[in-house]
Protein backbone atom coordinates (compact mmCIF):
# COMPACT_ATOMS: atom_id res chain seq x y z
CA UNK A 1 0.00 0.00 0.00
CA UNK A 2 1.22 3.26 -0.91
CA UNK A 3 2.05 5.81 2.30
CA UNK A 4 -0.07 9.09 1.66
CA UNK A 5 -1.05 11.11 4.52
CA UNK A 6 -3.40 12.84 2.08
CA UNK A 7 -6.51 10.35 2.72
CA UNK A 8 -7.78 8.73 5.87
CA UNK A 9 -7.39 5.38 6.58
CA UNK A 10 -9.59 3.08 7.99
CA UNK A 11 -8.22 -0.59 8.90
CA UNK A 12 -10.24 -3.47 10.01
CA UNK A 13 -8.84 -5.85 12.04
CA UNK A 14 -10.16 -8.71 11.94
CA UNK A 15 -8.38 -10.05 14.94
CA UNK A 16 -9.03 -14.36 15.41
CA UNK A 17 -12.55 -13.63 13.81
CA UNK A 18 -14.44 -14.88 11.72
CA UNK A 19 -14.91 -18.56 10.45
CA UNK A 20 -13.71 -19.09 7.01
CA UNK A 21 -17.23 -19.10 5.46
CA UNK A 22 -18.29 -15.41 7.12
CA UNK A 23 -15.11 -14.29 6.33
CA UNK A 24 -15.56 -14.44 3.01
CA UNK A 25 -18.98 -13.13 2.83
CA UNK A 26 -17.59 -10.38 4.98
CA UNK A 27 -15.02 -9.35 2.40
CA UNK A 28 -17.40 -9.57 -0.24
CA UNK A 29 -19.36 -7.15 1.22
CA UNK A 30 -16.43 -4.63 1.91
CA UNK A 31 -15.22 -5.01 -1.19
CA UNK A 32 -18.28 -4.23 -2.99
CA UNK A 33 -18.07 -0.86 -2.15
CA UNK A 34 -14.24 -0.57 -2.65
CA UNK A 35 -14.17 1.23 -5.59
CA UNK A 36 -16.09 4.07 -4.48
CA UNK A 37 -15.26 4.16 -1.19
CA UNK A 38 -11.18 4.06 -1.94
CA UNK A 39 -11.80 7.15 -4.23
CA UNK A 40 -11.51 9.47 -1.13
CA UNK A 41 -10.33 7.07 1.70
CA UNK A 42 -7.71 4.27 1.79
CA UNK A 43 -8.97 1.32 3.04
CA UNK A 44 -8.04 -2.58 3.85
CA UNK A 45 -8.95 -4.94 6.51
CA UNK A 46 -6.44 -7.49 8.68
CA UNK A 47 -8.11 -11.24 8.61
CA UNK A 48 -6.64 -14.24 10.17
CA UNK A 49 -3.61 -15.62 9.23
CA UNK A 50 -5.25 -18.70 7.71
CA UNK A 51 -7.22 -16.85 4.96
CA UNK A 52 -4.50 -14.32 4.05
CA UNK A 53 -3.15 -16.37 1.45
CA UNK A 54 -7.12 -16.36 -0.35
CA UNK A 55 -7.90 -12.98 0.03
CA UNK A 56 -4.64 -11.98 -0.84
CA UNK A 57 -5.30 -13.08 -4.07
CA UNK A 58 -8.49 -11.63 -4.80
CA UNK A 59 -7.08 -8.87 -6.93
CA UNK A 60 -8.22 -5.83 -7.81
CA UNK A 61 -10.31 -5.65 -4.82
CA UNK A 62 -10.54 -4.89 -0.77
CA UNK A 63 -6.28 -5.36 0.51
CA UNK A 64 -5.15 -7.06 3.36
CA UNK A 65 -2.65 -6.43 6.09
CA UNK A 66 -1.22 -9.05 8.63
CA UNK A 67 -1.58 -9.20 12.07
CA UNK A 68 1.65 -10.29 13.24
CA UNK A 69 5.27 -11.64 11.58
CA UNK A 70 7.25 -13.64 13.30
CA UNK A 71 10.94 -12.68 14.90
CA UNK A 72 12.21 -15.14 12.20
CA UNK A 73 13.27 -13.48 8.53
CA UNK A 74 13.03 -15.93 6.47
CA UNK A 75 12.83 -19.11 5.82
CA UNK A 76 14.03 -22.18 7.88
CA UNK A 77 12.97 -25.05 10.30
CA UNK A 78 10.50 -22.93 12.15
CA UNK A 79 7.24 -24.55 12.69
CA UNK A 80 4.15 -22.48 12.89
CA UNK A 81 5.96 -18.80 12.04
CA UNK A 82 4.80 -16.56 9.13
CA UNK A 83 8.01 -14.34 8.38
CA UNK A 84 7.75 -11.26 6.53
CA UNK A 85 9.49 -13.20 3.26
CA UNK A 86 6.08 -15.34 3.18
CA UNK A 87 4.11 -12.30 3.00
CA UNK A 88 5.64 -10.46 0.74
CA UNK A 89 5.76 -13.67 -2.04
CA UNK A 90 2.10 -13.70 -1.02
CA UNK A 91 1.56 -9.97 -2.36
CA UNK A 92 0.71 -8.79 1.76
CA UNK A 93 2.93 -5.55 1.81
CA UNK A 94 1.52 -4.34 5.05
CA UNK A 95 1.38 -5.77 8.38
CA UNK A 96 0.61 -4.91 11.88
CA UNK A 97 3.12 -4.54 14.82
CA UNK A 98 3.10 -3.81 18.36
CA UNK A 99 -1.11 -4.42 19.10
CA UNK A 100 -1.60 -4.48 22.34
CA UNK A 101 -3.22 -8.23 22.46
CA UNK A 102 0.41 -9.51 21.48
CA UNK A 103 2.53 -7.28 23.51
CA UNK A 104 0.33 -8.62 26.59
CA UNK A 105 -0.44 -11.80 25.94
CA UNK A 106 2.24 -13.44 23.45
CA UNK A 107 5.20 -11.39 25.23
CA UNK A 108 5.56 -9.31 22.22
CA UNK A 109 8.33 -6.99 24.56
CA UNK A 110 10.72 -3.88 23.15
CA UNK A 111 13.20 -6.14 21.92
CA UNK A 112 10.96 -8.27 20.26
CA UNK A 113 8.98 -5.63 18.16
CA UNK A 114 12.31 -4.16 17.34
CA UNK A 115 13.20 -7.19 15.83
CA UNK A 116 9.67 -7.10 13.80
CA UNK A 117 9.95 -3.85 13.22
CA UNK A 118 13.55 -4.68 11.05
CA UNK A 119 12.22 -7.79 9.39
CA UNK A 120 9.26 -5.79 7.77
CA UNK A 121 11.39 -3.08 6.19
CA UNK A 122 13.98 -5.34 5.19
CA UNK A 123 11.88 -7.03 3.42
CA UNK A 124 9.94 -4.17 2.07
CA UNK A 125 7.17 -3.97 3.52
CA UNK A 126 4.65 -0.77 5.43
CA UNK A 127 4.56 -1.20 9.21
CA UNK A 128 1.05 -0.48 11.07
CA UNK A 129 3.00 -0.04 14.67
CA UNK A 130 0.51 0.08 18.08
CA UNK A 131 0.93 2.02 20.68
CA UNK A 132 -1.43 2.63 23.77
CA UNK A 133 -1.60 2.73 27.33
CA UNK A 134 -3.72 0.54 30.39
CA UNK A 135 -5.99 2.37 32.34
CA UNK A 136 -3.45 2.54 35.55
CA UNK A 137 -1.09 3.72 33.71
CA UNK A 138 -3.87 6.40 32.67
CA UNK A 139 -4.66 6.93 36.09
CA UNK A 140 -0.95 6.90 37.24
CA UNK A 141 -0.54 10.18 35.00
CA UNK A 142 1.32 8.04 32.60
CA UNK A 143 0.00 8.05 29.54
CA UNK A 144 1.90 10.25 27.48
CA UNK A 145 5.32 9.03 28.60
CA UNK A 146 4.26 5.14 28.03
CA UNK A 147 2.92 5.80 24.47
CA UNK A 148 6.49 8.06 23.68
CA UNK A 149 8.62 5.74 24.89
CA UNK A 150 6.90 2.81 22.74
CA UNK A 151 7.53 5.44 20.15
CA UNK A 152 11.21 5.80 20.37
CA UNK A 153 11.61 2.09 20.53
CA UNK A 154 10.32 2.24 17.04
CA UNK A 155 12.64 5.19 16.40
CA UNK A 156 15.72 3.17 17.69
CA UNK A 157 15.71 0.70 14.42
CA UNK A 158 14.40 3.27 11.71
CA UNK A 159 16.08 4.62 9.52
CA UNK A 160 14.88 8.41 7.76
CA UNK A 161 13.29 6.89 4.54
CA UNK A 162 11.77 4.36 6.84
CA UNK A 163 8.97 6.96 7.83
CA UNK A 164 7.09 7.31 5.02
CA UNK A 165 6.48 3.23 5.13
CA UNK A 166 4.95 3.52 8.67
CA UNK A 167 1.63 4.46 10.48
CA UNK A 168 1.39 4.92 13.58
CA UNK A 169 -1.73 3.33 15.74
CA UNK A 170 -3.00 5.04 19.11
CA UNK A 171 -5.18 2.55 21.03
CA UNK A 172 -5.47 2.71 24.24
CA UNK A 173 -5.41 -0.59 25.95
CA UNK A 174 -8.32 0.10 28.17
CA UNK A 175 -10.53 1.37 25.12
CA UNK A 176 -10.15 -1.79 23.23
CA UNK A 177 -13.12 -4.56 22.93
CA UNK A 178 -14.01 -2.58 26.06
CA UNK A 179 -16.94 -0.15 24.42
CA UNK A 180 -14.72 2.20 26.25
CA UNK A 181 -13.58 5.45 23.97
CA UNK A 182 -11.00 7.83 24.46
CA UNK A 183 -12.76 11.26 24.33
CA UNK A 184 -12.00 13.04 21.00
CA UNK A 185 -10.01 15.60 23.21
CA UNK A 186 -8.34 12.65 24.77
CA UNK A 187 -7.83 11.24 21.67
CA UNK A 188 -6.72 14.64 19.84
CA UNK A 189 -4.18 15.58 22.94
CA UNK A 190 -2.27 12.13 22.34
CA UNK A 191 -2.09 12.02 18.77
CA UNK A 192 -0.67 15.03 18.70
CA UNK A 193 2.06 14.58 21.61
CA UNK A 194 3.14 11.85 19.39
CA UNK A 195 3.32 13.87 16.24
CA UNK A 196 5.91 16.38 18.10
CA UNK A 197 7.50 13.58 19.34
CA UNK A 198 7.75 12.76 15.55
CA UNK A 199 9.45 15.79 14.75
CA UNK A 200 12.06 15.39 16.87
CA UNK A 201 13.03 12.17 14.58
CA UNK A 202 12.14 12.84 11.27
CA UNK A 203 11.66 15.33 8.38
CA UNK A 204 8.70 13.03 7.52
CA UNK A 205 6.66 13.90 10.97
CA UNK A 206 3.90 15.45 9.45
CA UNK A 207 3.09 12.50 7.07
CA UNK A 208 3.29 9.76 8.81
CA UNK A 209 -0.94 8.88 9.20
CA UNK A 210 -1.85 8.78 12.92
CA UNK A 211 -4.87 5.89 13.20
CA UNK A 212 -7.23 6.35 16.36
CA UNK A 213 -8.13 2.59 17.83
CA UNK A 214 -10.91 1.69 20.68
CA UNK A 215 -14.05 0.94 20.33
CA UNK A 216 -14.13 2.79 17.36
CA UNK A 217 -18.16 2.71 16.06
CA UNK A 218 -20.51 4.20 13.57
CA UNK A 219 -21.70 6.93 16.39
CA UNK A 220 -18.19 7.96 17.04
CA UNK A 221 -16.67 8.03 13.93
CA UNK A 222 -17.93 11.68 12.55
CA UNK A 223 -16.24 13.05 16.18
CA UNK A 224 -12.93 11.08 15.83
CA UNK A 225 -12.35 12.24 11.96
CA UNK A 226 -12.94 15.78 12.82
CA UNK A 227 -9.87 15.95 15.22
CA UNK A 228 -6.78 17.54 13.43
CA UNK A 229 -3.77 14.58 14.06
CA UNK A 230 -6.27 12.12 13.73
CA UNK A 231 -5.95 10.60 9.87
CA UNK A 232 -7.78 7.28 9.96
CA UNK A 233 -8.53 4.35 12.19
CA UNK A 234 -7.97 0.75 13.20
CA UNK A 235 -11.10 -0.95 13.98
CA UNK A 236 -11.79 -3.74 15.41
CA UNK A 237 -15.27 -5.51 16.66
CA UNK A 238 -16.92 -3.30 14.46
CA UNK A 239 -15.07 -4.36 11.12
CA UNK A 240 -17.25 -7.69 11.61
CA UNK A 241 -20.12 -5.92 10.43
CA UNK A 242 -19.74 -4.63 7.09
CA UNK A 243 -22.75 -1.85 7.39
CA UNK A 244 -20.69 -0.70 10.30
CA UNK A 245 -17.40 -0.93 9.05
CA UNK A 246 -18.59 1.15 5.99
CA UNK A 247 -20.44 3.67 7.83
CA UNK A 248 -16.62 4.29 9.62
CA UNK A 249 -14.87 4.32 6.25
CA UNK A 250 -17.31 7.05 5.12
CA UNK A 251 -16.86 9.17 8.22
CA UNK A 252 -13.45 9.55 7.45
CA UNK A 253 -13.80 9.66 3.88
CA UNK A 254 -15.67 13.55 4.77
CA UNK A 255 -12.92 14.29 6.42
Amino acid sequence: MENNAQKNWVIGNWKLNPLFDDAQQLFQQVAAQYATLSQQCRIAVAPPTAYLGYFAKQLGTLPVVAQDISVVAGLGAYTGECSAALLKSLGVDTVLIGHSERREYFADDAAKLQQKIQNALQAGLHIVYCVGESLAQREAGQAQSIVLQQIKDLREVVVEQDWQNIIIAYEPIWAIGTGKTASPADAQEMHAAIRDELKRYTRLAGQVPLLYGGSVKPENALELAACADINGALVGGASLDAASFISIIQAFAQK
